[in-house]
């Protein structure tokens, strides 16, 4: 082959090949991101599936009902306080992996079970009241993000899905 032929295909493969590697490197790493993003959600989530049957395996201290639980022993109290703290690490876990503030429709979706999960929680009055004792040494995003859906909750009020906004 001629010298300009090598040329010529030197100049192809910069013009098509290099942008088209490009662009299929970018696709998989965006479809490797997509994928660890749906194994941390199903991770987590299984965790709160987890943690539902553990509430199950509780039934004397009512943690269904949306009442408190009236007169609770010494051990209630410190089996609730567990199943709590529990329920609270899970909590921010998810809102350290799953929250993101951008608007892509899929993380939205994620998150929007979560917060419903968290309102769900808050709607209680004893998991409520728990909650000064519970954040100690929580991420300092996650504690303002949950009492300030427990603040919302306790009035009766809906909450947007996305973290109060940082002064």
């Amino acid at each position: 082959m001629k010298l300009e032929t090598w040329e010529l295909l030197s100049y192809v493969v910069t013009v098509i090949g290099l942008p088209l590697a490009i662009s299929v490197f970018v696709y998989e790493q965006h479809k490797e991101r997509k994928n660890e993003e749906e194994l941390v959600y199903e991770s987590i989530s299984d965790n709160y599936q987890e943690f539902l049957r553990v509430v199950l395996e509780h039934p004397d201290l009512h943690l269904f009902s949306m009442n408190k639980t009236p007169a609770l022993t010494e051990e209630q109290h410190e089996r609730m306080t567990v199943i709590f703290s529990m329920l609270i690490s899970l909590f921010e876990r998810a809102y350290i992996m799953l929250y993101d503030e951008g608007v892509h429709i899929e993380k939205q979706r994620r998150w929007s079970s979560w917060h419903d999960y968290m309102r769900e929680w808050c709607a209680r009055e004893d998991f409520r009241d728990a909650l000064d004792t519970l954040l100690i040494g929580e991420d300092q995003d996650f504690c303002r993000y949950i009492r300030k859906v427990a603040q919302a909750t306790a009035i009766g009020q809906g909450l947007p899905l996305g973290p109060p906004r940082r002064a």
